[in-house]
């Protein structure tokens, strides 16, 4: 008994010791489990933090705290008229970025379905979406599982770069792994910062819906000309649809992918219950209808003027450390929008009937010719030599002339201008570049003579085929434009307009460069009446003999100081010539300076922009008028008059403003033309109270040009836009505080300015000059 009872004691002791053995390896494996998982998740913390932080370069660069807290994305710059309108945008992506509150609660409700149905329940990550890919990666099938926080941070950051790849990046099973994680890091910290709403308002502003649309705004006016606020159901559910592969499912090229993936996202709403089954049944019946239009840089008005203000603003962005086309600025210019469409209207108008009237006068014969049936010598080959297209041609045959005469002979589509509209036609590069030959061209400029201001900017016919600006790029002879300098200088140096001078042939002797030569100019008529008339009447019919006769007295290098204190700012050649506009000056310059005439004598700068503003509201920058009085206040009323003289003295050069609709609205008009000698260049500068406009109108080309006087001097060719655009202005109510007379300044007027309209009597005192004339030579 006693050796059963030990035998049995025994094997207790023996099970017990073997249990508990065995539950001690039990907790064991659980510990060893448990410390593996620990290990694992701590190992997966570190390498998060050594993501992050991109230890050793290893990972890329990911997005720090002060990124998020502060996201930036490319924003379009906006430029508004000084009457409030948006005239265009820069951009190099199109992203105008709007508030919550400025989204469709539909839109909104449409993106979560489709993108992220758990939204609102989780921090950044969807735990659930992930064992969802996972799960479905060992049975074959890829799928996408970022929230909307990891698709902002993928859109904003562009985590899936080269320049976030880091060394690590380039192992092709670890790219994928290390930028998922990056995705994660960033959405977590999204999610700190951001409010949810805020986070699907960054969201719809940054996304691609294709089509040159960055964010909500600009999709919705491009695909649907709305506003995020009014898009409907079925709109939603197609802009939403586009996100997955905007080229695709796009509605323009892709019709029946776009229409299928619609219906799918409507399928979204229906399964979340935020539409009902009777409501997609009638909605997914319902065509895809757009009111499609892309943006880019140069839609809108005043494209010259835009340019030229995105030119003026390179140096002050080089040193503000802005950008122009990123960073979301308001561009408040000096622009009347009004002005502007009537300055574009009375451009084509004149230049339409003005081309047909050029066309007409060399029917017969090439305009690169002498006027005698003999063209140029390899005019067209020298201009086809000057074109990208030889240049091209000449690198891809090396040189080899054949082959590149031949293809810059060999017909092909293309595309022109015309001024019924664009035309598709075959044409070779030589037909093409004789085309364009014939295009006669012109700027046009109106600004404020008080302020600097300019109100309307017109730099050619067509920006999107001719992107050279007339107004500030393009120097050409200013012919009789130029002796409002010499009259000037005279007035300012004692003489006055009922001062006398006789109409006859003139000869100056000179010395150029150790040379003595001579030059007797003539008049535009070629002929000298030999008769004495005033100074006031000899500037308004233009007459060269007497602006020779002033000019000598006074002396022509005087006559140079006196144009660039007026505002050229242009190189003037020093020769006798210079007083009949012999040098090549710009319209912007020339306009500029002929605000001194009307502004009591001061010279004011051109303003283009009155301020800016960061896209937070923030005025980051201000222009105000500057002011510098260049002539006497007697000087500039005295030639106010001058230039008020081309409309009432006996064969003024204005008086063709007679033939527009000017004169019933008691307003008070002047101007003088300018012609070059040979037509190649038709000028005109119309005055009133507060506005001063300019035109110049001519071929890019000197070699061709009107035969005649009759056809292409400035009365013809330049002045009609004027006379149209002044037309416009005066007729529109919204514009009559332009409606006004000039006003005789509060100072005695020394000098006789209401001569009597004939001419003078030979007896008449010829000059009154002050006897310091000749103290500035």
């Amino acid at each position: 008994m006693n050796t059963v009872i030990n035998l049995i004691k025994e094997f207790i002791q023996k099970y017990w010791s073997f249990k508990k053995k065995k539950e001690k390896k039990k907790r064991s494996l659980y510990f060893r489990i448990i410390r593996g998982v620990l290990l694992l998740f701590v190992c997966f913390l570190l390498f998060l933090v050594l993501i992050d932080i991109n230890f050793l370069w290893l990972f890329g660069k990911s997005p720090k705290i002060k990124d998020l807290s502060n996201p930036k994305s490319n924003i379009a710059s906006e430029l508004y008229s000084a009457d409030g309108k948006l005239m265009g945008k820069y951009f190099t992506e199109n992203r105008s970025p709007v508030k919550y509150n400025e989204i469709s609660k539909k839109l909104i409700k449409t993106l979560i379905a489709t993108e992220d149905i758990r939204f609102y329940q989780h921090h950044g990550i969807d735990y659930q979406a992930t064992l969802s890919i996972i799960w479905s990666m060992f049975h074959g099938e890829k799928r996408g599982g970022s929230t909307i926080s990891q698709q902002l941070v993928k859109n904003l950051f562009k985590t899936r770069t080269n320049y976030s790849r880091g060394l690590f990046g380039h192992i092709p099973g670890l790219k994928a792994v290390i930028t998922k994680m990056k995705e994660w890091i960033g959405a977590l910290k999204v999610e700190y910062f951001y409010s949810k709403e805020e986070i699907l308002t960054m969201y719809l502003n940054t996304v691609d819906f294709g089509s040159n649309a960055y964010g909500i705004k600009t999709a919705s006016r491009t695909f649907f000309n709305t506003k995020p606020s009014k898009l409907t159901i079925e709109q939603s559910a197609l802009l939403i649809g586009l996100l997955k592969a905007p080229s695709y499912y796009s509605p323009i090229m892709n019709p029946k992918n776009a229409l299928a993936r619609r219906n799918t996202v409507l399928q979204q709403l229906e399964k979340y219950d935020i539409i009902t089954s009777v409501e997609y049944d009638s909605i997914s019946r319902i065509p895809i209808k757009l009111k499609y239009n892309v943006e880019n840089n140069y839609d809108g008005n005043a494209t010259y003027f835009r340019e030229a203000v995105s030119k003026s603003l390179k140096e002050w962005c080089k040193t503000t450390n802005h950008n122009l086309y990123s960073d979301g600025l308001k561009i408040y210019t000096t622009i009347d929008s009004r002005l502007q469409q009537f300055a574009e209207e009375a451009m084509q108008e004149h230049m339409q009937w003005l081309q047909r009237r050029f066309y007409e006068h060399w029917r017969d014969q090439v305009p690169w010719s002498d006027g005698k049936g003999n063209e140029f010598p390899r005019y067209i080959e020298k201009a086809a030599k000057q074109t990208k297209a030889y240049e091209n041609l000449m690198n891809k045959y090396k040189n080899n002339l054949d082959s590149v005469n031949y293809y810059m002979n060999r017909p092909h589509k293309m595309t022109v201008f015309t001024w019924k509209g664009e035309k598709d036609t075959t044409f070779s590069s030589i037909d093409s570049i004789k085309y364009y030959k014939y295009f006669l061209q012109t700027g046009f400029l109106s600004m404020n003579p008080h302020n600097g201001y300019i109100k309307a900017w017109v730099g050619g016919i067509d920006f999107k085929y001719f992107k050279y600006d007339h107004v500030n790029q393009f120097k050409r002879q200013p012919g009789s434009l130029f002796k409002a300098y010499v009259y000037a200088a005279a007035m300012d140096h004692g003489y006055g307009p009922c001062d006398s001078i006789s109409d006859q042939p003139v000869t100056i002797n000179y010395i150029e460069k150790g040379v003595k030569k001579s030059w007797s100019p003539h008049n535009a008529d070629c002929v000298f009446s030999g008769k004495r008339m005033t100074l006031k009447h000899a500037f308004a019919k233009s007459v060269n003999s007497a602006a020779v006769q002033i000019a000598e007295k006074v002396g022509w290098q005087n006559i140079i100081r006196y144009a660039h204190k007026m505002g050229v700012k242009s190189e003037i050649e020093n020769y006798p010539s210079v007083c009949l506009g012999s040098s090549d000056l710009s319209l912007f310059e020339l306009v500029n300076s002929y605000c001194c005439m009307i502004n009591d004598g001061y010279l004011v700068d051109p303003i283009l922009v009155t301020r800016i503003e960061d896209h937070n509201g923030n005025v980051i920058y201000e222009d105000k008028p500057n002011k510098k009085q260049v002539l006497s206040q007697e000087t500039a009323f005295l030639m106010c008059e001058m230039l008020k003289a081309g409309l009432t003295e006996p064969g003024g050069t204005t008086q063709a403003l007679f033939e527009h609709d000017l004169f019933r609205f008691k307003t008070d008009f002047g101007g003088k033309t300018g012609t070059s000698s040979n037509q190649s260049d038709g000028w005109f500068i119309g005055v009133t109270p507060d506005l001063i406009s300019g035109c110049w109108v001519g071929n890019d080309d000197r070699l061709l040009h009107f035969r005649t006087t009759e056809t292409g001097e400035g009365c013809k060719t330049a002045l009609p836009i004027f006379g149209k655009y002044m037309a416009k202005v005066m007729a529109d109510p919204r514009l009559i505080d332009y409606r006004k007379k000039f006003k005789k300044p509060d100072i005695k007027i020394t000098k006789s300015y209401t001569c009597h309209t004939r001419y003078v009597k030979p007896d008449t005192l010829e000059f009154a000059p002050d006897s310091t004339i000749f103290e500035d030579l």
